[in-house]
């Protein structure tokens, strides 16, 4: 009996449609960068990718990432669709293109950081924050540790030479507000909106606002630049159609999203020293 044997360009068909079942299978991930509690992270994540598969067709489930490092390593390399403050953004953006931007609160698509200290510190002014002990988010982190930045640049202190810098346990906001109360900083950098993250540990009254600084660029969503375009659209389009008050955006605490480009995440780029696309690259000096 004559054996059959698939000829060569059939068992190619069949190895490509294998491939593209189990691409459409596998589906996207959907992350979010862990600013919080990993428990919080999925309440916040959990219902947008739901509303995202339904919406568009795909297949899309919540990825939960442990750490601010963990998360930008993997959106380089392993998350579909992202989304994460303006600096590990730009960080990321050779892998991954922005297509929605979040606004929430009353300044909407922009935030900015504040410092922190104890309500009887003696620290007054920016220029008292010289040779102190000053807790951060991460060093990756836009509203506790770039916005202060910044505003401190402008001010003339450099605050990596001139302070002494710390990162928080896990790289949250809440672990800086309590090494402040506890004393083991003597200024904390935040968000502003996470000021009262820990009201039911630390008495409000316990923490004073030093300043308020930079104003930044919000949270980008952002999907891999190897997306097909066809499905990039869809969750835009799907993202864009929210309407105001539906769960999804009040699981993730925002009020809308609306279409964003790439420049204008230019700021952030220039502010932490990062090549800015398409911008002219001043030449590197040789002389002492």
């Amino acid at each position: 009996m004559t054996r059959f044997r698939p000829r060569p360009i059939l068992c190619i068909l069949l190895c490509l449609l294998a491939a593209a079942s189990q691409a459409m299978a596998a589906g996207y991930t959907l992350s979010m960068l862990p600013r919080y509690s990993i428990e919080e992270i999925h309440r916040r994540i959990a219902p947008l990718a739901d509303y995202l598969q339904t919406a568009t067709g795909l297949t899309i489930r919540p990825l939960l990432v442990p750490t601010f490092a963990r998360y930008s390593k993997q959106l380089a390399s392993g998350i579909d669709i992202g989304y994460e403050n303006p600096y590990i953004y730009v960080l990321a953006s050779a892998e991954h293109q922005v297509i929605a931007m979040a606004e929430k609160g009353k300044d909407n698509d922009r935030f900015r950081g504040i410092i922190i200290v104890r309500a009887d510190s003696p620290l007054r002014t920016l220029d008292d924050l010289r040779g102190k002990t000053i807790s951060i988010v991460g060093f990756t982190s836009a509203g506790g540790y770039l916005s202060q930045k910044l505003t401190l640049q402008e001010h003339g202190l450099a605050v990596r030479k001139e302070c002494r810098v710390e990162e928080a346990p896990d790289n949250k906001q809440e672990n800086v507000i309590l090494a402040v109360y506890t004393g083991d900083a003597d200024a904390g950098f935040i968000r502003e909106s996470a000021l009262h993250k820990v009201d039911a540990y630390v008495p409000a009254t316990a923490i004073r606002v030093l300043a308020e600084t930079a104003w930044l660029p919000n949270w980008a969503l952002s999907v891999r630049r190897s997306m097909p375009a066809g499905d990039r659209e869809k969750i835009t389009r799907a993202l864009l159609e929210l309407p105001p008050g539906s769960p999804v955006l009040q699981a993730l605490k925002i009020k809308k999203f609306r279409r964003a480009d790439d420049a204008e995440y230019n700021s952030i780029r220039r502010a932490a020293g990062l090549p800015v696309p398409g911008a002219i690259q001043a030449p590197v000096s040789t002389s002492n």
